[in-house]
């Protein structure tokens, strides 16, 4: 495997150093800002209009299913064109879904196919950006500081998934739902204008790049694809752990939240709904921050599975948990380890991937990690209209405790085989 040596002396903050990332790091964060402000006025008015579980886990469902179908193909695609106009067309499509829901709201007219139509397009739109976003990250800090880029990126995203709540809880109380999402729609702008004069994608890469030149373009391409990727067992593992950990629980829980707060009192437009939706972020941010300053945990995929089990056991506690301060503590333990093992699966893949070979790989690990959230759906949402929220979320964390218990012997045996092949 190609993962730093761990002689390498850690430098904090490493890809911080070029300025492009640091733009980019902060328009990101703003990005999925917005993103989860969408999500914080949307699912609220989704529940309070209709009251269902089921919708919650089918907002679930349409947000990810566009990941499953076509992460390969965007991967690939951001391999042979310019990853930033896939970015910007994403933006796009994410001010088109706000400025509707704001429509909606204000003339009185959302009903549930509304919802389920808007859902997918922003589904849609956040493929057209995962992808592509992980390419530009190679162009913008080069290998050497890959590693620190990746683990800030996903930072980035947890920063805005821990602002998003909030702000997105305030401009419900000051603008209600309705101006409310419609500022929201303004904040995709900065990014869109910033990628429009950026010095990145094909025309500023070094002469002699490797470039990936055969395209993705039917189901037989993407099976090509899975079996190219089989043979870098590395890149298998973690792929399969971040996709186990999508199947099984995902972000579904986070959908159910008004259902969660309503039950631990705090049903209410309020402080104690935004910190109960921003704990866990607040998790992934101080982790994102507290191991890219100390360079503890190194990628190694024994330690994501391990870390990967413990927010099995977060999440199943917080789901059977009664008490408001012991389900904020668990949420923000969850947060810590999610960004943690994701990251480190993320890096571990990006980097043994040949260069040729990174777009497709990048698709498979999205469409697995992001796309198999949409069955999170069924796990979390439809389960739990049947059985309860708690109770599907606790069954859910058992199931991937013991999935991700089998898988920790395949990693490791993995990363001994890639040890042994560099000896």
């Amino acid at each position: 495997m190609n993962s730093p040596s761990p002689t390498t002396p850690h430098i904090a903050f490493a890809a911080l150093r070029h300025p492009g990332f640091r733009v980019y790091f902060l328009l990101s964060a703003l990005s999925m800002m917005a993103d989860n402000i969408e999500h914080v006025i949307s699912y609220w008015v989704i529940f309070q209009k209709f009251h269902s579980p089921a919708l919650g886990g089918f907002a679930v469902i349409s947000h990810w299913l566009p990941f499953l179908l076509f992460s390969v193909y965007s991967g690939a695609l951001a391999d042979r064109v310019d990853p930033r106009r896939m970015i910007q067309i994403g933006m796009g499509l994410f001010m088109c879904v706000s400025i509707a829901w704001g429509l909606l709201f204000i003339t009185g007219t959302l009903q549930i196919w509304h919802a389920a139509v808007l859902l997918i397009v922003h589904g849609i739109a956040g493929v057209l950006w995962g992808p592509p976003s992980q390419l530009l990250l190679h162009d913008i800090v080069g290998r050497e500081h890959l590693q620190s880029a990746v683990r800030l990126n996903a930072t980035a995203r947890q920063l805005g998934m821990l602002a998003g709540p909030g702000v997105g809880g305030a401009l419900l109380l000051l603008l209600g739902p309705n101006g409310g999402i419609l500022f929201n729609a303004c904040l995709y702008l900065p990014l869109i204008a910033w990628l429009a004069v950026a010095p990145y994608g094909p025309k500023f890469r070094a002469a002699g790049s490797v470039v990936a030149t055969r395209a993705v373009r039917s189901l037989r391409d993407i099976g090509q694809a899975l079996k190219e990727i089989s043979h870098h067992r590395v890149i298998t593992a973690m792929t399969i752990l971040a996709g186990a950990a999508s199947l099984f629980i995902g972000n579904a829980y986070q959908a159910q939240m008004p259902g969660f707060a309503h039950d631990l009192g705090h049903g209410n437009v309020d402080f104690s709904y935004s910190m109960l939706l921003a704990a866990d972020a607040c998790g992934a941010l101080t982790a994102g921050f507290a191991l890219e300053s100390r360079g503890w945990l190194q990628p190694r995929p024994g330690t994501a599975c391990v870390l990967a089990m413990i927010w099995c056991i977060a999440l199943g506690g917080f789901g059977m948990a009664t008490s408001y301060p012991l389900a904020l503590a668990l949420l923000f333990l969850a947060g810590f380890v999610e960004l943690s093992f994701n990251s480190m699966a993320q890096t571990l893949v990006q980097l043994d991937a040949p260069p040729d070979l990174r777009g497709r790989a990048i698709g498979v690990f999205s469409m697995f990690a992001n796309g198999l959230r949409t069955f999170s759906g069924i796990t979390i949402g439809l389960v739990g209209a049947r059985m309860g929220i708690h109770g599907s979320l606790l069954a859910s964390s058992i199931v991937l405790f013991i999935a991700i218990g089998f898988l920790a012997r395949f990693g490791l045996a993995a990363r001994r085989a890639d040890t042994e092949g560099q000896a």
